[in-house]
């Protein structure tokens, strides 16, 4: 009786009502949407990076025009001590500024998720604004504070007697790393709370009945929450840290000497060879290489957090 019923239910759909699915046919529709996209995609971003892998096997001489050089230009890279130089530089200003600038952010998110921060909303409005202010005019900001003669640290050495440079060789790349990590903190911050707004509070009330202590709670439930989107907030950090330019390059003008130098950073240095220099063709080797360099430290940051969770 119930199968005369199914057949007689299947009779009353029209077949405008039955939906033919033809699984041997390819389904575009998604391109379709997607078509947009990909076209500026490739515009904007793929067709420039193999026009700069392109012009980067040729060099323009002043007799004879542009040649075809192969490899030479890379070669030339890396015996150019100026790179090496540069290089070692943004290393350096990652392994310190990175794990600084997480981890403040790492503690601004767990003072927030633990919702006994006053005036919550407010941290996290301010925290966040920061990011919203353009490099440029928070360097512009920074610099003039940084100045010795005219702001802020000169108003301090005045007050205190004290001859203080913040600026000077020394610790200039400390103070770049102030002002990265002051633009950049409260972005991160907002990645890791949003990550442990997925925990259900539920579980944080039976670990307390548990009679497991806020640190506890901390080790056991968030910080582990975490390891996801530290390996996301590491790759971005590192390829900004590398990519550093509008820093160093607002600061050059503010900076008393040569502290500042053309080859202060890898894309400084590429931008005065291309813009100032006229070697494209060099720099378009230095770029191509700097993205090589990048790409394969964050696959092997994102290598490593993958076996991390997989544990």
């Amino acid at each position: 009786m119930s199968q005369q019923a199914a057949v007689a239910a299947d009779a009353l759909h029209t077949p405008a009502d039955r939906v033919r699915v033809n699984r041997h046919r390819a389904d575009w529709r998604g391109w379709k949407f997607m078509w947009p996209f990909a076209l500026v995609f490739v515009f904007v971003f793929v067709i420039p990076i193999l026009y700069a892998v392109y012009i980067s096997f040729f060099q323009k001489q002043m007799i004879g025009g542009t040649k075809f050089v192969g490899i030479n230009n890379y070669i030339r890279l890396f015996h150019d001590p100026q790179f090496w130089s540069s290089v070692w530089r943004v290393a350096l200003f990652t392994m310190v500024q990175v794990p600084i600038m997480l981890f403040l952010s790492a503690a601004m998110a767990l003072a927030l998720d633990s919702m006994k921060l006053h005036g919550a909303k407010f941290f996290r409005i301010t925290t966040f604004l920061p990011y919203a202010v353009p490099a440029v005019v928070s360097t512009l900001v920074w610099g003039f504070m940084y100045g010795a003669k005219y702001g802020l640290v000169g108003s301090l050495n005045d007050w205190l007697g004290t001859n203080l440079d913040v600026l000077s060789p020394n610790v200039l790349l400390a103070a770049i790393g102030n002002i990265v990590t002051w633009e950049f903190t409260g972005y991160n911050m907002l990645i890791f709370y949003s990550s442990l707004s997925t925990i259900p509070h539920s579980l944080y009330e039976a670990a307390s009945i548990d009679g497991a202590s806020e640190w506890q709670i901390i080790k056991s439930i968030k910080l582990p929450e975490l390891k996801g989107s530290l390996a996301i907030t590491v790759i971005f950090s590192i390829i900004g840290s590398f990519q550093l330019f509008n820093e160093p390059s607002i600061l050059q003008n503010m900076v008393p000497g040569n502290s500042i130098t053309t080859y202060y950073t890898p894309n400084m240095y590429a931008y005065n060879l291309s813009f100032a220099g006229n070697q494209s063709n060099y720099a378009a080797a230095l770029a191509i290489t700097m993205a090589v360099i990048t790409m394969a430290i964050a696959y092997a940051v994102q290598l490593n957090s993958m076996k991390e969770q997989m544990k």
